[in-house]
């Protein structure tokens, strides 16, 4: 992998080596939260001064030592779930977003991407939670030729990789987007998508798939619900154009759209189905951990702004419109309430070759959470590599076939499979509503406050 095209450096800021999710920055909170305990202990009796003073001084004491305890809660839970990628992110000054011009409803703005010059960008490892294991995950700043997005992308490539008697093979892509608020790290850090595959693309379970987590928190205090909105943000055109023309350009990937696939979790659930369902000629597949159907599930959805942007941003409302129903195969796995109904409205409106599973998950599995998500990882890569016909790649291993439905089970097939069942064999008795009318479960958005969707 060359690099004769520069691509630009990451901004330097004002915070040096102190970075949010640093260890450094950790380090420093823990030490505060200690002597914020000390200090009152050693001088709470001894503190000179007039009464009102010594009172003052030891409101200030109480006040530094909660501050610090908070802030070390805040850092422990932003590191474990990667709400928060940077300071820039957290105060809500971050904007990779160079220009927005209105490039159609293709997302191309009528540009031959074919004919667009390759691009080398230069690769660096990672740094965070991780990032260096199995292997180690590499990150570009990638400036999209079309999106004019300006953002990092990380990858991490397959252990076959770099073997010889694969050096002529192109291998299979599937691009991992986080919740908002949430770091493109997460699928690395969090649910550690790479280190729980690793064993099994090395024993032929699962098909060596390069990952690609590409930033998809672009503006400052809104989640772009992956729209392309003309003047603010062409985040759909970054998401399933420039990134996978920039991965192409570099790696030996497979060509789109068999080769492809998109994942995602809370926000980026809904986004992996939608692009997946409005670009069939892109994305082969498209994985759903706890999702939504109307834009409008996650409040703060540059996608919902109006209703016009709901209805193009609404895969709900994409299959059920579509003149052609899209060569898509879908996985959607939620618990009641949280991601289940939207599964299966999608099921409801899907017709061949559209092909969608639905998971269904009881509430003792974890709730919104990466508990919840992290052990379905495995399940999801050996369900992509069936649906993606990569089954050779990974060795034919017959310890696959229960995973086509997306649970261990393996019920389902046909244009709408995979109807409830779950990693527990848990079904219910009818596809539930949990109370929702038919517009809530078309939305997946019913029960939206107990979800609490936020990751």
């Amino acid at each position: 992998m060359s690099g004769h095209v520069h691509n630009p450096r990451a901004p330097i800021t004002l915070y040096g080596d102190m970075s949010l999710t640093g260890t450094p920055f950790l380090c420093t909170t823990v030490v505060l939260s200690v002597v914020a305990l000390i200090l009152p202990l050693l001088l709470w009796s001894r503190t000179p001064g007039p009464g009102p003073l010594r009172a003052a001084a030891r409101v200030l004491m109480l006040l530094f030592a909660q501050g610090t305890a908070v802030t070390l809660v805040f850092v422990l839970v932003n590191n474990q779930n990667g709400l928060y990628d940077n300071w820039a992110d957290l105060i809500g000054t971050g904007n990779h977003v160079q220009q927005a011009a209105d490039l159609g409803r293709d997302g191309t703005g009528g540009i031959a991407l074919k004919q667009l010059p390759k691009v080398r960008q230069v690769f660096r490892p990672a740094d965070g939670a991780g990032m260096r294991a199995a292997g180690g995950v590499r990150v570009t700043q990638l400036r999209g030729r079309v999106s004019g997005v300006n953002a990092e992308v990380y990858v991490w490539l397959p252990p076959q990789y770099g073997e010889p008697a694969y050096r002529h093979r192109k291998f299979p892509v599937v691009e991992l987007l986080p919740g908002y608020p949430g770091s493109a790290k997460a699928w690395f850090g969090a649910l550690r998508a790479h280190e729980q595959v690793l064993p099994l693309m090395r024993a032929g379970r699962v098909a060596p798939f390069i990952m690609v987590a590409p930033r998809t928190n672009l503006l400052a205090g809104v989640d772009t619900g992956c729209a392309n909105v003309p003047g603010q943000v062409n985040a759909d055109t970054w998401l399933s154009v420039d990134v996978p023309r920039m991965v192409l350009d570099n790696f030996r990937a497979q060509p789109a759209p068999s080769g492809w696939a998109v994942a995602g979790y809370s926000a980026g659930a809904h986004c992996a189905v939608k692009l997946a369902v409005a670009h069939p000629d892109r994305y082969r597949a498209a994985v759903s951990l706890s999702g939504y159907n109307d834009p409008i599930g996650e409040r703060n959805s540059l996608a919902a702004q109006t209703p016009a942007l709901r209805a193009r941003n609404n895969p709900y409302l994409l299959l059920r419109g579509a003149a052609e129903p899209p060569r898509v195969a879908l996985y959607v796995s939620g618990e009641s309430g949280d991601g289940y109904q939207a599964g299966v409205a999608l099921q409801a409106v899907a017709k061949a070759p559209t092909t969608v599973h639905v998971v269904f998950l009881p509430r003792s599995a974890g709730g919104h959470t990466m508990a919840l998500w992290r052990p379905q990882v495995p399940d999801v890569f050996r369900w992509l590599t069936l649906q993606m016909g990569q089954n050779r790649a990974a060795g034919e291993d017959r310890s696959l076939t229960g995973a086509a439905t997306g649970s261990p089970s393996g019920t389902g097939g046909g244009a709408a499979s995979g109807a409830a069942s779950g990693p527990t064999g848990t079904t219910p008795r009818s596809p539930s509503t949990a109370g929702s009318t038919h517009a809530a479960l078309a939305s997946g958005t019913s029960s939206r406050a107990a979800a609490g969707r936020r990751r």
